[in-house]
């Protein structure tokens, strides 16, 4: 494990995550859109969205229906919109305007679930957690490094064998190792930093 995540840091010393965010606040909204889309679409459309909009406060102005029209590429569009001015409306009702600090305070969020949290608790707050999307579940489960049945099973197991040091950047490690190099369907074993140390049995090198 050690050695695994000591490859990664070398290669990648300061990985960021891909969502483009100006604020926590942003970052929420990044998150809560990204739910069964691509990073890089909502890149495209949250650019021109976060340029007016880049607070609780801007976003109920800006309205739910002009707010469709910025996001109308991003898959489930109408629910993620009605979530965002929800979510907005109870971050300034119940929170100051501001994102909280705690995963069970924005799982209480509409629209945000428990990877949301962890994301945002980690990129945002420098907090130690795990957000386990479909590559860190991939990579986790076919290297050997934290198997398990759901999510939540691999997140709890990653979190009790990767050692703390490696902790802040060790789900950002996971997804781009998972998005670039061990691909679902023809994972990349010639170039991969690990593949002496993975236990798939297909690996091809």
């Amino acid at each position: 494990m050690r050695d695994a995540f000591e490859r990664f840091r070398k290669a990648n010393p300061e990985p960021k995550g891909e969502l483009e965010h100006l604020n926590p606040y942003t970052l929420l909204v990044a998150v809560v859109l990204s739910a069964q889309a691509t990073d890089a679409g909502v890149n495209k459309a949250t650019r021109a969205l976060f340029a007016v909009a880049d607070t609780p406060q801007k976003m109920l102005a800006l309205g739910e229906e002009k707010l469709r029209d910025y996001i109308r590429t991003i898959g489930l569009y109408r629910t993620k919109a009605k979530n965002v001015i929800a979510l907005s409306e109870k971050l300034i009702s119940e929170f100051g305007g501001q994102v909280p600090r705690t995963r069970a305070e924005i799982e209480s969020l509409p629209g945000a679930g428990r990877k949301t949290a962890n994301v945002v608790l980690n990129m945002a707050y420098g907090e130690h957690t795990l957000a386990v999307d479909t590559h860190v579940f991939r990579v986790a489960n076919r290297t050997g490094l934290a198997p398990g049945k759901t999510p939540l099973e691999v997140e709890l197991g990653l979190e009790k064998v990767i050692p703390a040091e490696f902790m802040l950047h060790a789900h950002h490690w996971l997804i781009l190792h998972g998005r670039y190099t061990c691909l679902a369907r023809k994972p990349r074993c010639e170039v991969c930093l690990i593949n002496d140390l993975c236990r798939w049995p297909e690996k091809t090198v």
